[in-house]
C-alpha cells in the first residue's frame, strides 16, 4: 500500500507566488526542551530532517530563537542547497534561557535577526521572514518600518507575522503586505479563530503552529484517536495541518 505523503494535502502560494504544500515542518522540536540547547539524539534530529523531503514536505518552518541558533543550523546541514523547497524563518524574540522568551523589535536588533539568519541558512535571500512577535514597546513605525526596508533591499521577499491580532495584522499591512500569519490553533484552543477568517478572507496564509497541542490531541483515547479509529488511520493522518 502507498503511503500518503504531505502532496495529498493540497498546496498553497506563499504571497501568491511560492507554491507549497499545505502539511509542513515546524522545526521547534529538533532542538533541545523547551527550544533550549542542543537536540538530546543529534542524529535522530538529522534523521528527522532527511525524511522531510522525502514525505513530500516543501515547506519548513523555523527561527532563530530555537536553540538559540541551532535549528537552522541543523537545517542548512541535512538540506541546503534547499532545491524545491522553502525555509521559512522568524526573528525579533529573544531567548536567554529554556522556556524563556520576549519580543525586541528594535530596529538593529530584527536586521541583526535577518542578517544572522541569511548567514545561517546559506542564503541570499530569505523567501519568508515572519516577525516572532510585535514588541509593544517600540513604535509600529520603527519595527514595521524596518521590515519593509529589508524586503525594498532585497533581503526578505515575503512577510508574516507570528501570534498576532487582526489589529496587528492591519497595522502591518500599512507598511507592507503580510502574506502569511502563524498563530496557535489547533481542535481545542480556537481563540484565533476570528484571525483564521480574516486571513481567509484576505488570501493570507494561516500557520497554525501546535496544530496537534503537542500531542494531546493525539494520545489514545483522545477525541481525534477516537475519531481517527472510526476512519481507520491514525490520529494525525485524521487532521492535516497546514495553510
Amino acid at each position: 500500500m502507498t503511503r500518503p505523503t504531505a502532496v495529498a494535502s493540497g498546496t498553497f502560494k506563499i504571497g501568491g507566488e511560492i507554491e507549497v504544500n499545505r502539511l509542513g515542518f515546524g522545526a521547534m522540536r529538533v532542538v533541545g526542551p523547551r527550544a533550549w540547547g542542543e537536540p538530546d539524539d543529534r542524529e535522530e534530529a538529522l534523521r528527522t530532517l532527511r525524511r522531510v523531503p522525502e514525505l513530500g514536505v516543501n515547506f519548513v518552518d523555523t527561527a532563530d530563537c530555537y536553540g538559540p541558533y541551532i535549528s537552522e543550523d541543523l537545517i542548512r546541514e541535512t538540506l541546503h542547497p534547499y532545491s524545491g523547497m522553502l525555509i521559512a524563518t522568524k526573528g525579533g524574540l529573544c531567548r536567554w534561557k529554556a522556556g524563556g522568551a520576549a519580543p525586541l523589535g528594535r530596529p538593529p536588533y530584527l536586521r541583526q535577526c535577518v542578517a544572522m539568519s541569511l548567514r545561517r541558512l546559506g542564503l541570499d535571500r530569505i523567501d519568508l521572514w515572519q516577525l516572532h512577535r510585535v514588541d509593544p514597546t517600540v513604535s509600529n513605525d520603527e519595527q514595521f518600518g524596518v521590515i519593509r526596508d529589508m524586503r525594498n533591499e532585497g533581503l526578505i521577499r515575503h512577510i508574516g507575522l507570528s501570534q498576532a491580532g487582526v489589529a496587528a495584522i492591519e497595522a502591518a499591512m500599512r507598511f507592507f503586505p503580510v502574506a502569511t500569519v502563524q498563530n496557535r490553533f489547533n481542535l481545542s484552543d480556537r481563540k484565533t479563530e476570528e484571525v483564521l477568517d480574516y486571513c481567509t478572507a484576505n488570501g493570507i496564509g494561516f500557520i497554525p503552529w501546535a496544530p496537534l497541542a503537542a500531542g494531546e490531541l493525539t494520545k489514545p483515547g483522545s477525541p481525534l484517536d477516537d475519531i481517527a479509529k472510526k476512519l481507520s488511520a491514525t490520529a494525525t493522518q485524521s487532521h492535516w495541518p497546514g495553510f
